[in-house]
């Protein structure tokens, strides 16, 4: 007890300084419909993420200023990255040769890795960047991985405490689990406890989500919990064509209901299915496949979405250890297509009023409805406006009766290249099918249509 009375009295002490700054506006809440995310003076928040797990342990400062500026300029909005991080987290230093914990006592932070990551919270915001802030990676308390496991209740409440005020104002939102789920009443005192440090050290000034292991929800671990504000899914990198919408249609059922979104899917230049024995290296996702994973969990009622690349979430780079078939130079993968193409999401969705979409199957009246070319459909509550999402380019048949409209509007938005094709304007209704101007894997394409009398300049304009 004296050893971890000492142990929070030096956390005290060392929370001084705080990483960043920002202004209420651009703090974050949940929607009053509880399906979407907003700052707090009512603008939407479109949770857009890159995931970059060992930001804070693998680059240097001009580095991670250099990533960090690269995402932004992309129309990221959120950066997920882990204070413990999963590789090498607690044993091998970060770039200015700083380990974070003193001893592995997660009561003991070392100040100088504090500061670092003071310094890269502070550019992020400077970016104008949201940082999905995981405190530690799972196994660090997870009970059942053992030799790497720190974390005891008492300990996890004191760090989440001593996090909790230093970025008490910073631009954050805390994620808890780190690819593990709760397995025991160990596990869940260790998370329930970080949850109330957090809170304590905080004062409830942040979201917080939790991140499953994949495939996985946290709903299936943490529905529940007073302190979860929104859902996170893992559908992970098992296989193509994998319907990561499903996970958001199985959460969006809740009641009371939140926001949910796919925090970690298919990234782009990982080996297919990695995981299962007999893999070919060879075989990777590429840019349609994280396409594919954002529309269809976004048309499903997803709240947002996030991105990741196999050698930037581990900023690999020759003479580090591979992981999971890493290939090229961090670097160099910055600017792959996919990461171009999440761009384009988030400018397809900000240009009508997002917020107002809830999942309409309904729409279609004959579509392909299963495998890779399953067609997702949303529409406004107020029926004002509605995407539908051809994956393969094939045929879809649309319930136009279901519009609010005198005259609809039809415009074929192209997610390759962030670029729409207004086609045709008409005071028709009934039942119409629409062609894709493409067809073929690689080949998918959104139909917007909508209220003609709004006016909304075609996605992507001024």
């Amino acid at each position: 007890m004296t050893r971890l009375f000492l142990g929070f009295a030096l956390l005290l002490a060392l929370v001084g300084v705080v990483s960043a700054q920002v202004p209420e506006s651009r703090r974050l809440r949940v929607t009053e419909n509880r399906r979407y995310l907003e700052h707090l003076d009512g603008k939407p928040f479109f949770y857009l993420a890159d995931t970059a797990w060992t930001l804070f342990s693998r680059l240097n400062r001009e580095e991670s200023d250099r990533y960090l500026a690269n995402r932004a300029a992309k129309g990221f909005t959120v950066i997920q990255a882990v204070v413990l991080a999963p590789e090498g987290g607690l044993t091998t230093p970060n770039a200015n040769g700083d380990l974070p914990l003193v001893d592995r006592d997660p009561t003991k932070p070392n100040e100088a890795y504090f500061r670092h990551v003071d310094a890269v919270l502070r550019q992020a915001a400077d970016d104008g960047l949201v940082v999905g802030l995981l405190p530690a990676w799972g196994h660090y308390w997870k009970q059942s991985p053992g030799p790497e496991r720190i974390f005891t209740a008492a300990t996890a409440r004191t760090f989440g405490e001593f996090l909790g005020r230093r970025y008490r104002e910073a631009s954050i939102i805390w994620i808890l689990g780190g690819d593990q789920d709760i397995g025991s009443p160990a596990d869940r005192a260790a998370i329930e406890a970080l949850a109330a440090g957090l809170r304590d050290g905080d004062g409830g000034a942040h979201l917080v989500t939790y991140h499953p292991r994949g495939p996985g929800r946290s709903s299936d671990s943490v529905r529940d919990a007073p302190w979860l504000d929104f859902f996170m899914e893992q559908s992970s990198h098992g296989a193509r064509d994998h319907d990561n919408g499903l996970s958001i249609e199985h959460d969006y059922e809740f009641i009371p209901a939140r926001p949910a979104l796919d925090g970690e899917c298919r990234y782009e230049m990982l080996p297919v299915g990695f995981y299962y024995a007999g893999t070919s290296q060879l075989d990777r996702f590429d840019d349609y496949d994280v396409r594919q994973a954002a529309y269809w969990s976004l048309l499903a009622g997803a709240c947002g979405h996030a991105y990741g690349n196999n050698n930037v979430w581990q900023f690999w780079q020759p003479g580090r250890e591979p992981r999971i078939g890493a290939n090229q130079r961090w670097s160099d993968s910055l600017d792959t297509p996919g990461a171009f193409q999440m761009g384009y999401v988030r400018r397809l969705f900000e240009s009508r009023p997002f917020t107002l979409l809830v999942p309409a199957q309904t729409l279609l009246r004959d579509a392909p409805d299963h495998g890779g070319a399953k067609v997702r459909a949303a529409m406004a509550r107020d029926a004002s406006f509605a995407l539908v999402y051809s994956p393969r380019g094939e045929s879809f048949t649309v319930d136009r009766d279901l519009l609010n409209a005198t005259r609809l509007r039809e415009i074929w938005y192209d997610p390759r290249y962030g670029v729409s094709y207004a086609v045709h304007t008409t005071s028709s209704r009934g039942f119409q099918t629409y062609a894709p101007p493409t067809s073929g894997r690689g080949q998918d394409w959104i139909l917007l249509i909508e209220d003609a009398a709004k006016n909304w300049p075609l996605p992507g304009e001024k």
